[in-house]
């Protein structure tokens, strides 16, 4: 793809991103889904605090909009343009979604330089999950969740 092509797939990220933060739907994101020829699938931008929802990214909500549009959970072969490096959830449900390329805009430390707090989650990720100021994470009932895991297995049920 050109790199005007790039420019144009980006700027409609951005233009989005500017559009709902003005309208106070949430921060300065946006994101893009095209398939490998430069098309736009979906459009999204962050509406956290539009939906009060804290899982509203602008990743997230192109992921949403291009499955039901794709009609499937797998966008193999799609790009995703966002105006900011993905905070770990965005980053892993662009990995479940098989995306495999994403082009951003602002790096992690610009958004941390705004006051977002996208780098306290890799650090908790980084120390192995044991800053319980961040999270208590505590098994239970394994042997239980473990049953319903090997009746999925015997029953072939799809992996996704």
């Amino acid at each position: 793809m050109s790199e005007s092509k790039h420019q144009s797939l980006m700027l409609l990220a951005i233009n989005e991103a500017h559009r709902t933060m003005n309208l106070n739907y949430g921060g300065p994101f946006g994101a893009l889904i095209a398939d490998e020829n430069g098309n736009v699938i979906s459009v999204a931008s962050n509406t956290v605090l539009k939906d009060h929802d804290p899982t509203a990214h602008a990743e997230i909500n192109a992921i949403r909009k291009a499955t039901q549009i794709v009609g499937s959970h797998d966008l193999s072969g799609k790009v995703l343009y966002t105006t900011a490096y993905p905070c770990p959830m965005c980053l892993g449900a662009i990995i479940w979604a098989n995306i495999k390329k994403v082009y951003y805009g602002c790096l992690e430390t610009d958004a941390d330089a705004i006051g977002f707090r996208d780098d306290f989650i890799y650090k908790f990720i980084e120390n192995k999950r044991q800053d319980l100021n961040i999270l208590d994470l505590e098994e239970t009932e394994r042997k239980a969740c473990l049953k319903l895991f090997s009746e999925y297995q015997e029953k072939n049920k799809e992996l996704y």
